[in-house]
């Protein structure tokens, strides 16, 4: 995924500590040494994979109230203000770690309350990730009002500014969730301890009415455009209701683009022109969304529906084709979140974030073209090993830095807790 997408049939990676020292067609061979040496023969090696928008934590509450109408309100928040806790946060975020890593993602951008225990997960596994600390105009399990979530949000960088492999973020929810105030504030001490800041964007229907009604009927994209809240820092979630000149903005202010698809398509919310943004050199890369939202952390199971849906509503069957789609996961996703010199692609000096694909299971016999087996028939399932900053976190579909048996179970006494709380005990939120 180099700036040629070059493809080696036969080839070799070489690291040294945490980065990639050479990328070649395997002849120099004799050239290293190493200490470990993985024989992928036959196999897909690739940059892993960047989950570029979830809320990891929410993986607990998965499968909850499903085609609820208006979720958000009537499902969603209520449920969050009984149960999220920094234990809920601490087991679901481990949960979903091991879900993304043996899915082959190795880099997440997170949004949720609690963030520094998201982070402690984070370092455990060894994973690489973009947290971003909630703030919000209601009272929530973490801050009081937005200005406590601000504070919460620069403790929690201040904790976490210098560490290698995870970069502290604020995140405000949405702009109709902020005030105009709150809104420039985060922008301007993101731009002063220059951090990223991820927001959802232009996602739903209660969001451009309350902007409009906010700013004259302007669009939540020029909005925040107006209001000086686009920036190189930010990074908008979902982007679905947007003309040209919105999307001129965005390209403007360089801002990041999460495509989520599984979940907009699942909620009825409708299909972003990512392929349009991507086309006029966007920085756009694929989310999953939270696990309530697209119920799975899977980046690979996004890749078909990202690629057929976009042919759907384009009516064209060339539409989206599958290199563009690997792009959008691998240094798209990077560009989006404003590390494509670091990672995203396989080339000499960059982060040793390495996965391997089977190709040997059914689904993928035969590989004719890499690009259109992983897009179209690869399951999460297939990957086998994954790396991430020179180190090996699973091996054979085996967790080598943590132990998921006691995550799962430790998960499943939560949900004995959720199921007590807002199933049995015959209490409906509305």
């Amino acid at each position: 995924m180099d700036k040629d997408r070059t493809v080696f049939e036969q080839g070799l990676v070489a690291v040294k500590g945490n980065q990639i020292i050479a990328v070649t067609d395997g002849k120099d061979v004799e050239n290293y040494k190493a200490k470990t040496t993985i024989d992928a023969e036959g196999d897909i090696v690739m940059p892993g994979l960047i989950n570029t928008h979830t809320h990891v934590s929410m993986t607990v509450f998965r499968s909850l109230a499903e085609d609820v109408p208006d979720r958000q309100y009537r499902y969603i928040f209520p449920l969050e203000k009984k149960l999220v806790s920094r234990d809920m946060v601490r087991i679901g975020a481990q949960l979903g770690n091991v879900e993304m890593l043996k899915g082959g993602v190795t880099t997440y951008a997170d949004m949720y309350y609690f963030e520094d225990e998201v982070a402690r997960t984070v370092d455990k596994i060894g994973m690489r990730a973009v947290l971003g600390q909630t703030v919000i105009i209601f009272p929530v399990a973490d801050a009081a009002n937005a200005e406590e979530g601000i504070q919460y949000a620069l403790n929690f960088i201040e904790e976490y500014k210098d560490h290698p492999r995870i970069t502290p973020a604020f995140a405000p929810h949405a702009p109709y969730t902020n005030s105009t105030e709150i809104l420039q504030k985060v922008t301007e001490l993101s731009l002063q301890h220059n951090v990223p800041v991820m927001i959802h964007l232009a996602e739903s229907d209660r969001e451009i009415e309350a902007i409009a009604e906010r700013s004259g009927g302007k669009s939540p994209v020029a909005y925040m455009a107006d209001i000086g809240a686009l920036t190189p820092n930010l990074v908008a979630a979902h982007v679905i209701y947007v003309d040209d000149n919105d999307i001129a903005l965005l390209k403007k202010h360089d801002v990041g683009i999460a495509h989520n698809m599984r979940a907009n398509i699942k909620s009825a919310k409708g299909v972003s022109p990512a392929m349009k943004m991507q086309q006029q050199g966007l920085r756009i890369g694929l989310g999953t969304d939270g696990p309530m939202s697209g119920n799975t952390l899977s980046t690979i199971d996004e890749f078909n529906q990202v690629a057929k849906v976009h042919k759907l509503v384009n009516k064209d069957r060339a539409a989206m084709p599958p290199i563009k789609v690997i792009e959008m996961a691998t240094i798209g996703a990077a560009r989006a979140l404003h590390m494509e010199d670091t990672i995203g692609s396989l080339e000499k000096g960059k982060l040793a974030d390495i996965i391997v694909i089977d190709t040997k299971a059914p689904n993928m016999v035969p590989v004719y073209n890499p690009y259109s087996a992983l897009v179209y028939s690869a399951y999460a399932t297939n990957v086998k090993h994954t790396i991430v900053d020179g180190n090996m976190l699973m091996e054979d579909r085996n967790m080598l830095t943590v132990d998921e048996t006691a995550i799962r179970e430790e998960a499943l006494a939560f949900a004995d807790k959720v199921r007590k709380t807002v199933i049995e005990s015959g209490e409906i939120i509305q």
